[in-house]
């Protein structure tokens, strides 16, 4: 610690109290004592950390936000290593619609940069307020904006990481084409801090929408709710943004929680969508004769057609960015929400789009023979097939049991036990009896190779022989 403090100033490190916010996780489910907190203000101080951790033999816990759901920051006896003071946005090229911004920048922060070049980092999701960039791309985050732009990956064209020995990756190009070799970018996003500390990127931007038009849909089932997104698209030019599911049980657990917020409904639904679309089209955002936005004449016409087929019970449009404010409000609050009740399996799964029925449909039934008392719920982006698919069991000792049978019924289904919220710690059970065996070996040499002492992270992400 005094190489640290030497190194880095004596403000920098945290140690006993002043380290107690970065002592747990946001579930609460993991709480350790870390030998300290590092927090460097740029990458050399990074490179500083980490070189005199391996010097000294000392694991090192990478740490963001500390938003993640997965137990990825659990550090105990180790030096975490904080990027909360690299939260600078170092330059917005509006022509290339491209920002550099360094790992500490908290989602909402960037967002908030970029709107005044009528730009946007198009990723969203319950944690904005608090989630660093340096986390999102460490667990290839995803939220409501995949079924559109595509996962934090795919939004990343630069990278700069300093590796566990100490030495500093510069991959900082705005560059959409780069065949010059592997693709180290990609290596390193989704690794949880395994492989190294990413310190700054260059992403993309998109342009601020001119239109949005949202509403709440309760429909027949799940196979309407693909019917919705898909007529959707067709009518709008592949406008659509969101496409969120939420099930009954959610939609009375969400009320019971929040008491004072509006329900969308009267009665409850077994299927509730919340769909959302968006243009930077003059064409869609300018009023026609009559008042009203194309974007949202697009929407209520699809709407009134799958009222006439029977598909849709319900429809609620929003009216104002209060309205749509508070429908974004329910579907973000879904973590809260689930975690309410105790003891809880949380799951974060991928099946293909048609498969999301299937999946629910054939878990309600293994359920019911696993844990007759037990409560699902789910929420999904259901654009792009990832379901938070959580259970209240009547007992904890059942959890194991609930967590393999999720597990099975994915990959029937040719899915992903991991969808977006990566593995840390809570899926290591998981990685070692779904992953391919090949898959792990390639994963533990690639890790030995850049980490032979295995004190970056270590004990996440990758399960041990």
């Amino acid at each position: 610690m005094d190489t640290l403090r030497a190194t880095l100033g004596e403000g920098a490190v945290a140690t006993g109290p002043d380290a107690a916010r970065w002592s747990n996780d946001w579930t609460g489910q993991h709480e350790w004592t870390p030998l300290c907190v590092a927090r460097p203000a740029d990458t050399a101080g990074v490179a500083s950390v980490l070189a005199a951790a391996r010097e000294a033999g000392v694991a090192v816990v990478p740490v963001s936000g500390n938003t993640g759901l997965a137990g990825g920051t659990v550090a105990e006896g180790a030096v975490m290593l904080s990027l909360d003071r690299m939260n600078r946005v170092r330059d917005i090229n509006a022509k290339a619609r491209t920002a550099t911004v360094e790992a500490g920048v908290i989602l909402s922060h960037l967002h908030e940069a970029t709107a005044p070049h009528g730009l946007t980092f198009p990723i969203s999701f319950g944690a904005k307020g608090s989630a660093m960039l340096g986390g999102m791309l460490s667990t290839n985050a995803g939220g409501s904006g995949v079924l559109r732009h595509g996962n934090t990956r795919d939004l990343v064209l630069g990278l700069e990481a300093v590796l566990p020995d100490g030495r500093v990756l510069d991959a900082m190009t705005a560059l959409h084409k780069d065949n010059s070799g592997l693709d180290l970018r990609h290596l390193l996003i989704g690794a949880e801090g395994t492989l190294g500390v990413i310190t700054a990127a260059v992403v993309k931007l998109a342009p601020l929408p001119l239109a949005r038009a949202t509403a709440m849909v309760a429909v027949r089932d799940l196979d309407a709710g693909l019917a919705l997104l898909n007529r959707l698209q067709a009518a709008s030019g592949g406008a659509v943004e969101a496409c969120e599911y939420m099930d009954r049980t959610f939609m009375r657990a969400h009320a019971a929680h929040f008491p004072d917020a509006a329900r969308p409904f009267i009665d409850d639904h077994d299927v509730t969508i919340l769909i959302e679309l968006a243009s930077t089209a003059p064409r869609d955002a300018t009023p026609g004769l009559d008042g009203q936005v194309p974007l949202a004449g697009h929407l209520e016409t699809v709407l009134g057609e799958m009222l006439e087929q029977g598909l849709m019970r319900d429809a609620v449009v929003a009216q104002s960015e209060a309205q749509r404010g508070a429908m974004w409000q329910r579907r973000e609050a879904a973590a809260e929400v689930i975690t309410t009740r105790k003891p809880v399996v949380i799951t974060d799964i991928a099946v293909p789009l048609d498969g999301v029925a299937t999946f629910l449909d054939c878990m309600a039934a293994r359920l019911l023979r696993i844990d007759g008392g037990a409560v699902p719920v789910a929420v999904a982006h259901l654009g792009d097939g990832n379901i938070h698919y959580a259970v209240w069991p009547s007992d904890a000792a059942l959890k194991d049991a609930i967590t393999e049978a999720v597990e099975d019924e994915v990959l029937a289904l040719r899915g992903s036990f991991s969808a977006e919220h990566g593995i840390g710690t809570a899926k290591l059970d998981s990685m070692r009896r779904r992953k391919d065996p090949v898959a792990l070996d390639v994963m533990r040499a690639i890790k030995a190779a850049l980490d032979p002492d295995d004190l970056l992270n270590p004990g996440k992400l990758i399960p041990p022989r």
